[in-house]
């Protein structure tokens, strides 16, 4: 059988206007009238939105101490001496608002040091429990042979500060602690999706975890982090929340936030003192702790690099859009000048 142009083989399509791109199209031509108003009103509508930003960002109030402590001990006994006296300073109101330690020179976004964390062990597998993955190697099994859990470097290295806080109105009076909330300071996925713990045996999480071993900086096993039976195991606030490795080797993480009691509408005016339990070193590596009290607005936290992100971008509209208006009146009025000679 020979084909034949008129012959509707098995590879032809039909010859219908959508599968032979006869379909009518909009073509826009860009004239000047339709891009410098673009341009213009793109700039104006970024430049507001700048702004807005902006000025959220810098009506947020922070409060900051660095308690790495002196260069010189490199044990930190002085720092936590240190940490522990805290700081005393008066605070105005600031409603929601939370307690965020802060780590610099920390490089969380190493690449070897990103990798190493076994996602199906922290998903609750068991068998993933009982066999590490390999990336979480040097800190896969501990030196008697007992798979590690939670395994890797990243679980290793969990930051353990802790920190009280206590308000005295007037001078002289006694200071009262300040009730921190420490939950639903975790991603919602990451709490509810992504870390689960091991099914229970005999209704006890110990057992789930027995044959395993802590990894080798922490002082007791992951289902003693915490003795709420919601709070503890993988699915630790504290350790969900440093699992969510930074990009930056300068970053904070959210330890809690004040909104109970006589302080959910904020800071009220008084001293206040900060009590730190000094665990964790960090002069080893050059790097700096900061202990941050802030209040949060509808953007978030206190971060102007968005609001100056706007700005430049529609600065960068305007400034092309005028330079566009220029080189079209002049070449418009070459044009025009062209047609009169003719």
């Amino acid at each position: 059988m020979t084909w034949s142009a008129s012959a509707r083989g098995a590879h032809q399509p039909d010859n219908t206007a959508f599968t032979q791109q006869r379909l009518p199209a909009w073509q826009p031509l860009l004239s000047a009238g339709i891009t410098l108003p673009l341009f213009f009103c793109a700039g104006l509508a970024f430049i507001g939105l700048g702004l807005g930003l902006f000025y959220s960002s810098n009506g947020i109030k922070e409060l900051e101490y660095d308690y790495t402590g002196n260069p010189g001990t490199g044990n930190c006994s002085v720092c936590a001496a240190e940490a522990r006296a805290a700081r005393r300073r008066p605070a105005a109101g600031a409603p929601g608002a939370s307690r965020c330690p802060e780590l610099s020179n920390f490089y969380q976004n190493n690449r070897r040091y990103g990798v190493s964390r076994d996602d199906a062990q922290l998903s609750g597998l068991v068998s993933a429990l009982r066999h590490p993955a390999n990336e979480c190697a040097p800190y896969q099994f501990s030196s008697d042979g007992l798979p590690i859990a939670p395994c890797g470097a990243i679980a290793n290295s969990l930051f353990n500060d802790s920190f009280s806080l206590w308000h005295q109105r007037q001078p002289g009076d006694p200071f009262v602690e300040v009730p921190l909330d420490r939950t639903a300071i975790a991603w919602w996925t990451d709490y509810h999706v992504k870390y689960r713990n091991p099914p229970l045996v005999n209704g006890s999480l110990a057992l789930a975890f027995r044959g395993t071993a802590p990894p080798p900086n922490w002082h007791r096993p992951v289902y003693e982090l915490s003795p709420d039976p919601n709070n503890t195991g993988f699915i630790n606030q504290d350790f969900v929340v440093w699992m969510r490795t930074a990009a930056l080797p300068t970053f904070r993480k959210l330890y809690a936030r004040i909104r109970q009691g006589n302080y959910s509408a904020g800071l009220p005016r008084g001293t206040y003192r900060v009590n730190i339990t000094y665990n964790y070193p960090v002069r080893a590596f050059g790097g700096h702790k900061l202990i941050i009290l802030s209040n949060i607005s509808w953007m978030g936290g206190k971060n102007p690099f968005l609001g100056i992100a706007y700005l430049v971008v529609g600065s960068l509209c305007i400034i092309v859009g005028f330079v566009m208006l220029v080189v079209y009146i002049r070449y418009q009025d070459q044009e025009d000048d062209d047609n009169d000679d003719e």
